[in-house]
């Protein structure tokens, strides 16, 4: 009862988001639009979408917004119609509102299906993960299209100098260094990362040690690390852990599991649209970590809108005129 109690919640959640919070994304992630429908390329010769409808969601944060426009303008270039729903605060609340219909696909990583979604452990974590998860999320009613190259991975990061200065190069130099100084073992951190198993919870076990915790949105760790907390979660196709000087630690103990991006869509929206498997197939394979460490940069740091930043990927790999 308490599950169908919290799933019926959370579904209540991701309307409340689609309905009013659809544009809280990374910086000023002005979804926009760059000019109007997406059209021709290689997606407009080959495929025909016209007259299917779809509602495209995303998470919050940069990347997720910035795929979530990828698709957006390849189902427009195939003469679909797609509504933008991207921008929906957490993982709960946009995999409830793919599952309860209220958005068709958004992007997903196979380590949130591993552990979040499906509800498996750190340590359990198959050979072949995207078909453990494409497989168990069948019975969900959603198909897991083939998953791009780019790992986006958790990771923890510190200031390049301090990190230097204290000979801490991976997540063990930190646990021993916060034996050693526990006042100064602080992190700064996002809620979603501060409650996943696979994410500080699962670190501090993995590597027995505990740090001290400063709750901020993610968008505001990355300056602090240095200034409020020693230590930060960060991502690894995030071009801002560059920008402000930080170095990733290494995972020495390979606590994290990999975050490839895959496109997760309503199994029957895909067997009535059965192109949109085509259609991503390509795309996904372009979406490297290099590439998306790139797109990401754009908007974080050179300041474009998501939507701009898209259509100038697609038309770059022949996708879209």
């Amino acid at each position: 009862m308490k599950r169908n109690l919290r799933a019926s919640l959370i579904a209540v959640a991701a309307v409340f988001s689609l309905t009013l919070g659809a544009c809280s994304s990374n910086t000023d992630v002005s979804k926009g639009d760059s000019g109007g429908a997406a059209s021709g390329g290689s997606i407009g010769k080959n495929y025909d979408l016209k007259g299917a409808s779809f509602k495209v969601g995303s998470k919050e944060f940069t990347e997720s917004v910035i795929l979530g426009q990828i698709t957006i303008a390849a189902l427009d270039a195939a003469g679909g119609k797609a509504a933008d729903k991207t921008g929906i605060s957490g993982t709960d609340t946009v995999r409830a509102a793919l599952t309860s219909g209220e958005i068709d696909m958004y992007w997903d990583y196979t380590g949130t299906g591993w552990v979040n979604i499906l509800g498996n452990s750190t340590t359990d974590v198959p050979t072949d993960l995207y078909k453990a998860v494409s497989e168990a999320d069948k019975a969900n009613g959603v198909t897991w299209l083939p998953p791009a190259p780019l790992n986006n991975t958790y990771a923890i990061a510190a200031k390049k100098d301090w990190a230097s200065k204290n000979k801490i190069e991976s997540i063990s130099d930190a646990a021993a260094y916060i034996a050693k100084n526990p006042n100064d073992g602080t992190i700064c951190a996002a809620s979603e990362f501060l409650n996943r198993d696979d994410g500080l919870p699962g670190v501090e076990k993995a590597y027995g040690t505990k740090f001290k915790v400063t709750e901020l949105d993610l968008n505001l760790i990355f300056p602090q690390v240095g200034k409020d907390c020693n230590f930060g979660e960060v991502t690894s196709t995030d071009a801002r852990v560059k920008s402000n000087d930080l170095v990733v630690l290494k995972d020495d103990k390979k606590f994290f599991v990999e975050y490839n991006a895959a496109l997760t869509v309503k199994t029957d929206v895909l067997d009535k649209n059965p192109d949109i498997a085509k259609i991503f197939a390509p795309i996904s394979k372009k979406l490297t970590s290099e590439t998306m460490l790139g797109l990401n940069a754009k908007v974080d740091i050179d300041g474009d809108k998501p939507a701009a930043v898209a259509k100038e990927f697609l038309k770059k790999n022949g996708f879209i005129d």
